[in-house]
């Protein structure tokens, strides 16, 4: 797959979330608390999310390269949007920002082109699952059953929409006006969840308590990436050292690496089941507005 040592530490994190996943869906099925298969679904949905994301679908040029925003002096990385890569020339051009702010902006922009590719896995879902569910003939209580499974995915669409449409708009500004010095969060996921979290159905009491712990969670996530550079750091010398012949130079950053390596593997982990956790109490919060 040619992945570097962060986006391999990632994979794993993905891959263990999805086993734990599958594995809680089997007890539910054994139980038969899954007969409408939207679990099922949603299952097959992430797995897919997760084969495009690393490039192991089949398709060309299909991965998410997650680097820095500059490699020798050019981006590692296309936006795959013509408005996207037109906010980004702008914003790299305006001299608003410093390097690191353009650092982050980046990453901004890479999360924004991941949930749009994850809308579109998602719609195409949901249009084959329409197109079998117009073919059958005779209605029954399992058609009934399709078509709220249907109304769910449907419903999922829209909210990913909406949070798509906000993060352009937050692009938009941002690219525009340069970062705002007294904006609460800086991580693009912990932003979504403010934003999406400030239209559901929470009280004062539960929004606030929400906003500590996303102030938490994006501890944990600055964490995460603090690991992902010493990582990227220790995997370039542990290739310069196997070129010296140095045997206990070589062991000790073998060490090092592996150390490194294990503690981003547990760090991506905890970041992605917080933030599964996360959504799916804003997700509950924004279907009960609708109710």
């Amino acid at each position: 797959l040619h992945l570097s040592a962060v986006k391999l530490a990632e994979l794993h994190s993905d891959l263990k979330i999805q086993e734990k996943d599958e594995l809680s869906w089997k007890k539910l099925k054994a139980e038969g608390l899954d007969e409408d298969g939207e679990k099922e679904a949603k299952l097959r949905r992430n797995l897919n999310v997760i084969m495009t994301k690393y490039g192991m679908n089949g398709k060309k040029d299909s991965q998410l390269v997650d680097t820095n925003y500059i490699k020798d002096g050019t981006e590692s990385d296309t936006l795959d949007d013509p408005r996207l890569e037109k906010l980004w020339s702008k914003a790299k051009t305006s001299g608003k920002f410093s390097d690191e702010e353009l650092d982050k902006l980046w990453r901004e922009f890479k999360h924004h082109k991941e949930k749009i590719r994850e809308y579109n896995i998602l719609l195409e879902t949901v249009s084959r699952t329409e197109d079998i569910h117009k073919n059958v003939i005779n209605p029954s209580e399992e058609n009934l059953v399709k078509e709220e499974v249907l109304h769910n995915k449907h419903r999922e669409l829209k909210e990913k929409l909406r949070s798509i449409n906000q993060g352009f708009e937050r692009l938009r500004k941002v690219s525009h006006q340069g970062y705002d010095t007294t904006s609460e969060f800086e991580e693009p996921r912990v932003i979504d969840l403010w934003d999406m979290a400030k239209s559901a159905n929470f009280t004062e009491k539960e929004l606030e308590s929400f906003r500590e712990e996303l102030k938490h969670f994006e501890a944990k996530i600055e964490k995460h990436h603090h690991y992902q550079k010493q990582l990227e750091i220790s995997h370039q010398k542990l290739k310069h050292v196997e070129g010296t012949g140095d045997k206990d130079h070589l062991n000790r950053n073998k060490e090092k690496y592996a150390m490194l390596q294990e503690k981003t593997k547990e760090l991506g982990y905890k970041v992605k089941k917080h933030l599964q956790d996360l959504s799916s109490r804003i997700s509950q919060g924004l279907h009960h507005n609708e109710l």
